[in-house]
């Protein structure tokens, strides 16, 4: 069975757990990661057969609307919504919501850089209407693409150094379940909301799926905080391999 997911280590996560369930049916799994645009190309063309998972309606749906009628919605997995957020430290009081961004203390002390990951990413997608909807690009900041290692990255150097930084992240995600990172309120409702990450798959490969298989991923739901967790676990679980 062709197991894809988008190649972020939170959909590796979730992907792990449906897998687990195609394997006790019997399945032998062809595991495969690829960037947002690219794995929906690689189901629309038949090349994955289950896709772990679809961000319905406001990240995905439009990688997935041309080809909608092929695929059947099995179950939602977790609600996932994107955020800007910032380490605990920085007050609330003074940066409460992204408008803040623009006042005094956060227009002395906040990094302009707004590091975010690849550009097919709902997050990214948000995060450069926010710079220019708000008027922050006046202010000098700006947001980039990048690696999962260049975002994350800056913001536990941040956190190590008690620098005041804005993370444009999601939830569920590992810096959640190892930090404490507060949302900044988004007036201009430009982070799309809260989604459902959906498990879907093939119509054409749902009878070699099986029946049965298919009733037990349709039971299958993980929330946010056991993402979370499983991301972590997998971040840890690579850092060993790696070290």
């Amino acid at each position: 069975m062709r197991v894809g997911h988008i190649d972020l280590s939170f959909h590796d996560a979730s992907a792990r757990e449906v897998e687990r369930i195609l394997i006790a049916h019997g399945h032998r799994i062809e595991r495969s990661a690829a960037p947002h645009e690219e794995m929906f190309e690689r189901m629309r063309r038949g090349k994955v057969d289950v896709l772990v998972s679809a961000w319905l309606p406001a990240s995905h749906g439009g990688y997935l609307a041309s080809f909608a009628d092929d695929v059947r919605a099995v179950t939602v997995l977790y609600e996932p919504y994107c955020i800007w957020g910032v380490p605990d430290y920085v007050p609330a009081e003074t940066v409460g919501e992204i408008t803040d961004l623009l006042r005094p203390p956060a227009l002395q002390r906040m990094e302009r850089l707004i590091q975010g990951i690849n550009p097919g990413a709902g997050i990214s997608r948000f995060s450069a209407a926010i710079v220019a909807r708000y008027g922050l690009d006046a202010a000098g900041y700006h947001f980039r693409t990048g690696t999962q290692a260049q975002c994350f990255g800056r913001f536990t150097d941040a956190v190590a150094d008690r620098r005041w930084v804005v993370l444009p992240l999601w939830q569920p995600q590992w810096l959640h379940h190892r930090y404490r990172i507060r949302e900044l309120a988004d007036p201009k409702g430009l982070l799309g909301g809260t989604d459902h990450a959906t498990l879907i798959v093939r119509r054409d490969a749902e009878q070699r799926i099986g029946a049965a298989a298919l009733e037990e991923l349709g039971t299958l739901h993980l929330g946010n905080t056991r993402v979370s967790e499983l991301d972590d676990l997998l971040q840890r679980a690579e850092s060993g391999r790696a070290g």
